[in-house]
């Protein structure tokens, strides 16, 4: 009978969901920025789902390599440690009973280890983090990320909120908030809704509020939320109770949706970088 990773990924993030833990909250400033999960062979920085598995373990390092990548570095995984699972879609090719030719996705797995869980291995392979921000001021990069990014984005206006109708961001002041971290985990939240509007993303934001479609896209938007702040080195706010038992419902019932929300948040992600890359190339032509 074959495995089926998905449900067994998904069991693993309803355990910490049901424990009250959000696998994908760090605390971003005790161990700098530059956090996003990267091959420390290949520099190829993993995406989807696996950002949140390895995130999970804590490491400070945010770096790793399968076991024969470590020897083929000169390196070795010291004894007795325990490799992290991770997954990439792959696709088999099957013929129809009309000879039709489809390819079918499937996840392979794959075990991987924290460059902390090895010795010897080159100082390539052992990329530090970069310092901290000031909590207490506004994070200038994340700042001008939001605003190279073209959304409509009214701060002062009250609750925090996506207006997919009027195509607009809603945000409190940035001095409402406890610190800046929340303020910017709480924008960057907007902005995974805003990129999937129909003029970007095209994802479905209709019937949001109640029911499972939302806690879809809540989870979206949070994991999106979730990789920005990794890269600017925020703290991630812990989210309400509720969105929580939206999400536990919506994995109990479907054991892909953490994996399609996780892709999709990707999408979202690096969506938003290309608007600001775009942006800044720009403006060195000119």
């Amino acid at each position: 009978m074959a495995k089926n990773h998905y449900g067994e990924v998904t069991n693993r993030i309803l355990a910490q969901l049901e424990a009250g833990a959000s696998p994908w909250i760090k605390d971003w400033k005790s161990i700098g920025r530059g956090n996003i999960p990267k091959n420390a062979v290949t520099k190829r920085p993993y995406s989807g789902g696996n950002v949140i598995f390895l995130w999970a373990h804590g490491y400070a390092t945010q770096r790793w390599l399968t076991f024969k990548q470590t020897l083929d570095v000169g390196g070795v995984v010291r004894k007795g440690e325990h490799g992290v699972k991770v997954y990439f879609v792959s696709k088999v090719e099957k013929t129809t009973d009309t000879d039709e030719v489809r390819h079918v996705p499937f996840l392979k797995e794959y075990t991987v280890f924290n460059v902390a869980q090895c010795h010897g291995l080159p100082k390539d392979c052992l990329t530090g983090e970069v310092t901290a921000l000031n909590l207490d001021e506004r994070n200038a990069d994340a700042q001008n990320f939001i605003t190279v990014t073209g959304a409509d984005f009214r701060e002062g206006q009250g609750e925090p909120y996506y207006a997919a109708g009027r195509d607009f961001i809603s945000m409190p002041t940035f001095e409402a908030f406890k610190d800046a971290d929340c303020f910017y985990a709480t924008s960057f939240h907007e902005l995974g809704h805003w990129s999937g509007h129909k003029s970007r993303l095209d994802r479905d934001l209709t019937n949001r509020f109640g029911n499972r479609a939302y806690a879809a896209e809540e989870l979206v938007a949070e994991l999106a939320s979730a990789f920005l702040c990794a890269e600017f080195g925020i703290n991630k706010e812990v989210r309400h109770a509720s969105y929580i038992a939206h999400w536990i419902e919506l994995l109990q019932t479907d054991d892909r949706a953490f994996f399609t929300a996780a892709s999709q948040a990707q999408k979202a992600a690096d969506y938003l970088r290309g608007l600001a890359l775009t942006e800044s190339l720009v403006d060195t032509v000119v």
